[in-house]
């Protein structure tokens, strides 16, 4: 039944604004794509026609972080890269979601290196993890599907939000490495 049917049938369509709301950030999710390694191949093909992700009105990726709600971070990212990848997600506007795409961005992957950072839970909030290396783009459809069913169930908009999510930024402190010698 079509909303002109049922306009024509009741005569009135009553809502709140909080339901349209939730409705329109459910189906208009606009990611904002950070492709750091190999996994970024399998966003982008998340993103081609085959995979057909306008189907969840996510079909434009964003490259300004102040146009996003939904950041894709696909890849390894190492600690002088986590500093740009927290700048990006908070430029962000509120609400937003985070989606840690591959083993790498969830748990550093095969990366077991002092400067490889041990999942991006460690500075961002994540919502939705993906595994696989890479993870395929069903798989990326379904993260979405996840985020999408969070937003209509648990979200609520916050009209203002005075600092009680953010979570912890990675700070620059030198350390002595015994590995190379140096000392910073």
């Amino acid at each position: 039944m079509g909303l002109d049917t049922l306009v024509q049938k009741e005569g009135f369509l009553t809502t709140s604004v909080d339901a349209v709301l939730k409705w329109a950030q459910k189906n208009s999710m606009w990611p904002m794509p950070l492709g750091i390694s190999c996994c970024a191949i399998e966003m982008m093909a998340f993103a081609s026609a085959r995979f057909d992700v306008s189907r969840f009105g996510s079909e434009v990726f964003r490259m300004s972080p102040r146009q996003s709600d939904l950041l894709l971070v696909a890849g390894t990212v190492t600690y002088k890269m986590s500093w740009v990848v927290r700048k990006i997600y908070d430029q962000m506007p509120d609400p937003k979601w985070v989606v840690a795409m591959g083993v790498c961005a969830s748990t550093g992957g095969m990366f077991r290196s002092y400067n490889v950072v041990q999942g991006i839970e460690k500075f961002l909030p994540v919502d939705a993890y993906i595994s696989g290396c890479p993870p395929r783009p069903e798989a990326v459809i379904k993260a979405l599907m996840t985020i999408q069913e969070k937003v209509d169930k648990a979200h609520k908009p916050s009209l203002f939000n005075l600092g009680k999510d953010v979570s912890y930024v990675p700070k620059g402190i030198p350390f002595d490495s015994k590995l190379t010698g140096v000392k910073s």
